[in-house]
C-alpha cells in the first residue's frame, strides 16, 4: 500500500522486495529490486540484495556482477562475504581467498572474515597462514568456537592430542551440541588409544548429526580397531550410503567382512574399492593379502604389482612417508609371492638402507602372527584415512593422522540475509 501511495519512493519498494525475499519468492523480489534500482541507481543495498537473490537462483555470474557493483558503490563486510561464497560454490578457492584477503584488509577485526580465510588456508594445507589468521580471530574473540575448533584440529593433525583437547574444552563451554566438536574430541581419544571414550563421543556426535558420513566413518574405524567387526560393518555400511564414491570406505568394509568370514562379499567390496580409488596402495595391499590367504596367488600378484605402481608414483608426487606397518606387510607378502625385493619405499635422494632398517625394526605386535591372519588384517590394515607416517604418540593401529573434521571444509552457507537484515549469517 505504501508503494502504491508513493510510487517514486525507492525505500518502499526495497521493503516490498525484502518481504518477498524472506518469503522465498526470489524471482519476484528481483523484479521489485530492479524497479527500485531505476529510482535510485547509487544504492549499494539494492545491488547487494539483487546479488543475494541471484545466488539463491544459482545464477552466479549475475550475482557476482551485482555484488561487484555494490562494492564499487560502497564497501561492506557482508558484500565481501557473499562474493567469497560465490567463488566457494563455484569451487574456485584461489579467487575466494583473494576476495577474503581484500575483505580482511578493509575490515581487519571482523572475526568471521578472519576465520573463513584461516579455514581456506587450512583446506589448502597452508598451515602457517591458517594459524596466523585463526590466532588473530582468537585475539579479538577468545570464545569463537569455529576458530578454536580449527586451531585444535591443526594441533590434532600433528599429534598434539592433549593440547587439542584443552582447546576443545574451551569450545565445549560455548557450543555443547556441536557434532564437529564431539567428532574431533573422539578422534583425540582415539589417538590416545582410549577407544571406549572415543566411541562414546562419536555416538554423541552421531546422535546430533545422524546423516554425517564422516562420523559414521570414524565409528567404523574405531570399532575395527577394537575388533568389533559387526558394529564396524553397521557403521561403514551407513557411511557408504551417504558417500558411495569413496573407495576407502569400501576397503574398510571389506576388512570387516573378512573378519566376519564373508569372503565373497569382501572380494566384491575390494573390487569396488579398487575401481573407485586410484591412489591409495593400501587398497591393493589388503586385497592382495585376502587373495593370498584364499590361495589365489595369481590374482594376489596382480594386486601386489598394482600396489607397487602406486607406491612408485607416490614416491615422486608426494612428500608423505609410508607407514612402517604397511611396509612390513608388503615386504612379507612380496617374499611370500617371491617378488618385491626391488621395491624401494623411499625417494632416490634418501638412503634406502635407513628406511629398510626402520621397517625391519618395527615390532608391532599385530604382525607376529601368520601373514594376513584375520586379526592382523583387522588391526594393522584397518585405516584408510591416510598412509602417511604416524605422528608421535599415535600408536600402531591409530593411523588416522588427519581425523575428519567437519568445520575444515568451509562449505558456504546460503542463509545470508539481505543487507537490511543482520549482517551476520547463521550456521546450518
Amino acid at each position: 500500500m505504501c508503494a502504491v501511495l508513493s510510487p517514486q519512493c525507492a525505500d518502499n519498494l526495497k521493503q516490498v522486495a525484502r518481504s518477498l525475499f524472506l518469503l522465498g519468492k526470489h524471482k519476484a523480489a528481483i523484479e521489485v529490486y530492479n524497479e527500485a534500482a531505476k529510482l535510485n541507481q547509487k544504492d549499494w543495498e539494492i545491488c547487494h540484495n539483487l546479488g543475494v537473490c541471484y545466488i539463491y537462483l544459482k545464477q552466479f555470474d549475475k550475482a557476482q556482477d551485482q555484488l561487484l557493483s555494490a562494492l564499487h558503490l560502497n564497501r561492506h563486510d557482508l558484500t565481501y562475504i557473499m562474493l567469497g561464497k560465490i567463488f566457494l560454490l563455484k569451487g574456485d578457492l584461489d579467487k575466494a581467498i583473494e576476495i577474503y584477503k581484500k575483505a580482511v584488509e578493509f575490515s581487519p577485526e571482523n572475526t568471521e572474515l578472519l576465520t573463513t580465510l584461516g579455514l581456506l588456508y587450512l583446506q589448502l594445507g597452508i598451515y602457517q597462514k591458517a594459524f596466523e589468521h585463526l590466532g588473530n580471530t582468537l585475539t579479538y574473540d577468545p570464545t569463537n568456537h569455529k576458530a578454536i575448533l580449527a586451531a585444535g584440529s591443526m594441533m590434532q593433525t600433528h599429534g598434539d592430542f592433549d593440547v587439542a583437547l584443552t582447546k576443545y574444552k574451551v569450545a565445549a563451554c560455548g557450543v555443547t551440541e556441536s557434532p564437529p566438536l564431539w567428532n574431533n574430541i573422539a578422534m583425540c581419544f582415539f589417538g590416545k588409544k582410549k577407544y571406549v571414550a572415543a566411541i562414546s563421543c562419536l555416538k554423541r556426535a552421531n546422535y546430533l548429526a545422524p546423516l554425517e558420513w564422516k562420523i559414521l566413518y570414524n565409528l567404523g574405524l574405531v570399532h575395527l580397531t577394537m575388533q568389533q567387526y559387526a558394529s564396524a560393518f553397521h557403521f561403514l555400511s551407513a557411511a557408504i550410503n551417504f558417500q558411495p564414491k569413496m573407495g576407502e570406505l569400501y576397503m574398510l568394509l571389506a576388512v570387516a567382512l573378512t573378519n566376519l568370514e564373508d569372503t565373497e562379499n569382501a572380494k566384491r567390496a575390494y573390487e569396488e574399492a579398487v575401481r573407485l580409488d586410484k591412489c591409495n596402495p593400501l587398497v591393493n595391499l589388503n586385497y592382495a593379502v585376502l587373495l593370498y590367504n584364499q590361495g589365489e596367488k595369481r590374482d594376489a600378484l596382480a594386486q601386489y604389482q598394482e600396489m607397487e605402481k602406486k607406491v612408485n608414483l607416490l614416491k615422486y608426487s608426494s612428500s608423505l612417508e609410508f607407514d612402517p606397518e604397511m611396509m612390513e606387510v608388503a615386504q612379507k607378502l612380496g617374499a611370500a609371492l617371491q617378488v618385491g625385493e626391488a621395491l624401494v619405499w623411499t625417494k632416490p635422494v634418501k638412503d634406502p638402507k635407513s628406511k629398510h632398517q626402520t621397517a625391519s625394526t618395527s615390532k608391532a605386535t599385530c604382525f607376529q602372527q601368520p601373514l594376513g591372519s584375520n586379526q592382523a588384517l583387522g588391526q594393522a590394515m584397518s585405516s584408510a584415512a591416510t598412509y602417511g607416517k604416524l605422528p608421535s604418540g599415535a600408536g600402531g593401529t591409530s593411523q588416522l593422522t588427519k581425523p575428519p573434521s567437519l568445520p575444515l571444509e568451509p562449505e558456504p552457507t546460503m542463509e545470508a540475509q539481505p543487507a537490511e537484515a543482520s549482517a551476520q549469517t547463521r550456521e546450518k
